[in-house]
């Protein structure tokens, strides 16, 4: 208990200068460990029984070349899942959707927001547009905050209809969750202190410690890369947190060197904090997907439509959700500042 109060009085010295919106990052960082769902109702785990089975329809880790593309056409149709969706009675009526409350712009608690300090941000819009296909009701939605190591958990244990929470698809997750087409472009990126003298995925990170988020693909390239000598020996990656923004945290107090982790998130937490910057360029390509349960067919052709529609809708769809949130830091001409073209696994 004495060390956890020296860290907070330290980080309370760090936030000095920092503005609101630094200072929220970090409280809600440290908030994740005490209490993570939103709201504090539990799920009655509906809408997880009874669907169609479709084995094959994701690729095989050991076959996927492409994850992006191993999703399944768009259709505007019902079906099982959907059905247990609308069937839920009442209050209950909504979709359940596990999203992050601590990344700025993306998924956060605005705590200037006139006292509401409701969930904002680029995937917190999607989820919002997706309720209103679904249910009729852009506001009937159940968010639960959902750290990153429990992403598939809370999809393979009936928690959440699904997740939207800047979640990679990758060949390994498609062995336990479905994905939708891709909604967003980005690679992973290093953010450590504007002083610091590292300069990229480089040999700068010798003898550096690296933090990224258990469970991210941030890690498990760092991992693969350290197994195949690909990075520099002598870096640390042994510091892994809960939640990707922890990183934010343990940077500033002086436990971390760098962080890595996608671009996108990296250039939101720069803007939260001005001491910190990118350095070098993404070393990877990587692509954002709604995850749902792997037999879930028919929503995942539902949300994939809603995709569509959502790129296609200049008024208030994709483009005006970028705008408004990630144009500031990631620009107006950037490679990620355009919807990805969508492929699909099969037709029928």
């Amino acid at each position: 208990m004495h060390a956890r109060r020296f860290s907070l009085r330290r980080l309370r010295a760090g936030l000095k200068g920092w503005g609101g919106v630094g200072a929220m990052a970090v409280v809600c960082a440290l908030a994740l460990a005490f209490a993570l769902l939103l709201p504090k109702t539990q799920s009655t785990g509906e809408g997880t029984d009874g669907q169609e089975v479709a084995h094959g329809s994701q690729a095989r880790a050991e076959e996927c070349t492409a994850p992006e593309k191993q999703t399944l056409s768009p259709s505007g149709a019902d079906g099982s899942t959907i059905d247990a969706i609308k069937a839920r009675e009442g209050e209950k009526r909504k979709l359940i959707v596990g999203v992050d409350q601590n990344s700025y712009r993306w998924g956060y608690r605005n705590p200037n927001s006139a006292g509401t300090a409701e969930l904002e941000g680029f995937d917190i819009d999607l989820v919002h547009r997706i309720a209103q296909d679904i249910l009729g009701d852009p506001d009937a939605v159940q968010f639960k905050a959902i750290p990153t190591n429990q992403r598939i958990p809370a999809i393979q244990d009936g928690r959440v209809d699904m997740i939207v929470r800047t979640m990679t698809i990758n060949c390994s997750r498609l062995e336990d969750v479905a994905f939708s087409a891709p909604y967003f472009k980005t690679g992973q990126q290093l953010l450590a202190p504007k002083s610091s003298t590292i300069t990229g995925y480089d040999d700068s990170l010798a003898d550096k410690k690296i933090c990224t988020a258990e469970g991210s693909t941030a890690y498990t390239k760092l991992d693969e890369d350290k197994k195949a000598n690909e990075l520099v020996s002598s870096a640390d990656i042994s510091t892994t947190v809960p939640n990707q923004l922890d990183c934010l945290v343990r940077l500033q107090l002086g436990e971390a060197d760098a962080v890595v982790t996608d671009g996108a998130l990296a250039a939101s937490q720069a803007a939260q904090d001005p001491t910190v910057e990118l350095k070098g360029a993404p070393f990877t390509t990587e692509y954002y997907g709604v995850a749902m349960k792997q037999d879930a067919d028919d929503l995942v052709r539902r949300v994939n439509q809603i995709l569509v529609d959502y790129r296609e809708d200049t008024a208030n769809g994709w483009q005006a959700s970028y705008d408004k949130w990630l144009s500031a830091t990631l620009g107006e001409d950037s490679a990620e500042s355009e919807p990805p073209a969508p492929q699909y696994l099969r037709k029928s």
